[in-house]
């Protein structure tokens, strides 16, 4: 068994498309701020509220630990994912005992797909001209 860190920061990076988030837990008491906002503030629906906990919840530690982020480029979901990444990463640095856990639910893989380049010829990466018959 790894030993559990008492008095620490970890930081971690979480990365989605094109956004990416700087993560940093201490020991608190389940303060979550984004960008300096609150989680609900930033996060106005729930539904990403909930992914962005999620690695939290799955450890147990959702009123342990403060968590700050900074957050920049792409959209609220993609910065949703890349937070959630970034937690699951550092609270494996944290403690590695967290990492099987993790792992299972898919929250320490970072999703490498990203929006892929348009094409010369084409409207859009693969969408080309509409066929006209007559």
């Amino acid at each position: 068994m790894v030993e559990k860190k008492t008095e620490t920061t970890e930081r971690a990076v979480g990365r989605r498309k094109q956004a990416s988030a700087r993560v940093r837990i201490t020991l608190g008491k389940g303060n979550i701020l984004i960008n300096d906002r609150e989680l609900t503030d930033f996060f106005p629906i729930l539904i990403l509220q909930k992914k962005v906990t999620s690695p939290l919840e799955v450890v147990g530690k959702d009123k342990d630990f403060d968590v700050s982020v900074k957050v920049t480029g792409g959209g609220v979901h993609g910065q949703a994912d890349a937070v959630r990444h970034g937690i699951a990463r550092a609270l494996v640095k944290w403690n590695e005992d967290f990492k099987p856990l993790l792992k299972v639910e898919g929250y320490l893989t970072r999703d490498s797909r990203v929006k892929e380049r348009k094409k010369p010829g084409f409207r859009k990466a693969r969408r080309g001209r509409q066929w006209k018959k007559r």
